[in-house]
């Protein structure tokens, strides 16, 4: 596909990712007529939703059901003053609109749970989890690998940050973690801080693997956690495999439809 295609405007915004072999025009073609959503506009969710708009993802969904806070403004760059006790959502979408207003952004303010995931993951190409709690991941995995949908996993803890990519016959987060941690075994950022600038690197990278798989190019994180430590500046990969037993993808899989998710919250509790 020539750059013949794209508009005069287009040429010139994405001129160097028209100068990319690994992109192309052809590469910006699937971008522009690509769908992606973002779970989570905040640490992670802030730089994936920029990045992806600058990028040219034809539309981007926003879910966040929570309003932007003072101590948000730390690391949650997409968020400014003017949108304090305002919607996270409606905030992202207008930061996104005037970086790149010839994308489509749908502003979905809700929490995403057992009640509207299916519905709502269906509408889009790529699912990105910027979420902070297990109940959210669990669900969104179950919910990406129902629907065969690629997911692009990203967490943080303090100064530390994992990515993997979630692929259909390939793993789900189960395989990772067959069960939450224990209630209590890992604290709240809001009690052992998080790096202000670890979600850049981490929604960066999360951004970068979205890219990868819209346009079909590079070595995508799948069966790989790419984990990083910013003190002291390293990465470094752990591989893993589907887990036949798995309860979502495994060979003789439990989990066929979407439960109550609050059960992830409550099994954690219980083992205490």
């Amino acid at each position: 596909m020539s750059e013949a295609s794209l508009t005069a405007e287009q040429r010139q915004r994405y001129a160097r990712h028209l100068a990319l072999a690994e992109i192309g025009p052809a590469g910006q073609r699937r971008l522009l007529r690509s769908s992606v959503l973002i779970v989570g506009v905040g640490a992670l969710g802030s730089p994936v939703a920029l990045y992806l708009a600058a990028a040219g993802v034809g539309t981007i969904g926003l879910a966040d059901h929570d309003h932007v806070r003072l101590s948000n403004l730390q690391r949650q760059v997409i968020h400014s003053m003017a949108g304090l006790n305002r919607s996270k959502v409606d905030g992202a979408a207008r930061t996104v609109g005037g970086l790149n207003p010839g994308i489509k952004v749908d502003a979905v303010e809700a929490t995403v749970d057992e009640h509207n995931a299916m519905e709502l993951l269906q509408r889009y190409d790529v699912i990105v989890d910027g979420t902070d709690t297990f109940r959210a991941r669990y669900l969104l995995s179950d919910t990406a690998y129902l629907l065969r949908k690629p997911l692009v996993h990203g967490s943080i803890f303090r100064i530390e940050g994992q990515v993997t990519v979630f692929t259909p016959g390939r793993g789900c987060y189960r395989c990772l973690y067959p069960e939450p941690p224990p209630a209590g075994a890992i604290e709240e950022s809001e009690q052992v801080g998080v790096l202000a600038a670890l979600p850049g690197i981490i929604g960066t990278i999360q951004a970068a693997e979205t890219i990868k798989q819209i346009t079909g190019t590079g070595e995508p994180l799948v069966n790989r956690v790419l984990l990083h430590d910013t003190m002291a500046m390293t990465f470094r990969e752990v591989r893993y495999r589907r887990n036949p037993a798995c309860p979502t993808c495994g060979d003789r899989p439990s989990i066929t439809s979407l439960a109550d998710y609050r059960a992830v919250a409550a099994a954690a509790e219980g083992r205490r």
